[in-house]
């Protein structure tokens, strides 16, 4: 079967850059299978390009390859990197974006040590990080592209805030339906609630939730819906509405939550 080498980035589709790195796969290895994600990321946006992947990837098979190319420009502290996570591969720049799509430590970090194609180094995923993908598409030992590494370079800690009967959570990504997802999972958010009915506060103010919604249609339109998503994740909508707008949220905001004793 084809290799699979699926492309994330925030190129755009105005510019030159999806159809050269398309190209110069298609010339080394014309039978490869390229699935673009999305190239839509609004520019160094790592947290939205994680979460997107991280709720993209796995619904592909083993061995697909990932090329990242968000932010990919090298340094000392900020290396070129492959890494193997659940028998798939991903590649651009260690500048913390791997921690938020991936849950673990990966199986293998391998720090790239391969020479760039060109003599630039401002348009690395087709000069280094193609040529990294061929390498493996063509069933290449991962370890012949450069040196272990053992850890990952992060973020930002994503993590909610637990404090007694309070969770102060933080929205992570808001999608084309203004959508808000907030980075507490159902599992995290299950944990410390016990089964107890809550309380949601949106800047400060009390709205009138206080369960969690299996459906977006549970409430009339232009109420608010509390979800358990499909990412895994909580979600925040408005029905049939568009709920960034209408509460006024947007990344990086904070919303609480309050557990009943």
């Amino acid at each position: 079967m084809s290799a699979i080498i699926t492309l994330t980035s925030d190129w755009g589709l105005l510019d030159h850059y999806v159809g050269a790195v398309k190209g110069t796969i298609i010339k080394r290895l014309p039978d490869a299978r390229i699935v673009d994600i999305t190239h839509l990321i609004p520019p160094f946006d790592l947290k939205k390009a994680a979460f997107i992947i991280r709720n993209t990837y796995h619904h592909f098979p083993e061995k697909t390859i990932h090329i990242i190319g968000i932010n990919t420009e090298e340094s000392e502290s900020v290396p070129h990197i492959v890494v193997k996570y659940n028998g798939q591969y991903f590649i651009g720049a260690d500048n913390g974006i791997f921690t938020m799509i991936f849950d673990e430590l990966p199986e293998q970090i391998i720090e790239l040590s391969i020479p760039q194609d060109t003599g630039f180094f401002t348009f690395s995923s087709r000069d280094r990080f193609v040529k990294t993908a061929i390498h493996l598409a063509l069933g290449n030992d991962v370890e012949d592209l450069g040196i272990p590494r053992s850890e990952l370079n992060t973020f930002i800690n994503m993590k909610p805030q637990f404090n007694g009967n309070t969770l102060r959570a933080r929205v992570i990504y808001v999608d084309n339906y203004e959508n808000l997802f907030l980075n507490v999972t159902s599992k995290e958010f299950r944990d410390m609630g016990k089964g107890r009915s809550f309380s949601l506060f949106i800047k400060g103010k009390p709205e009138n939730i206080g369960t969690v919604n299996t459906a977006y249609g549970e409430v009339p339109e232009g109420e608010i819906v509390f979800l358990f998503s499909t990412t895994g994740f909580i979600e925040i909508a408005v029905n049939k509405g568009n709920a960034s707008s209408l509460l006024g949220l947007k990344p990086d905001d904070v919303v609480v939550i309050e557990f009943n004793a």
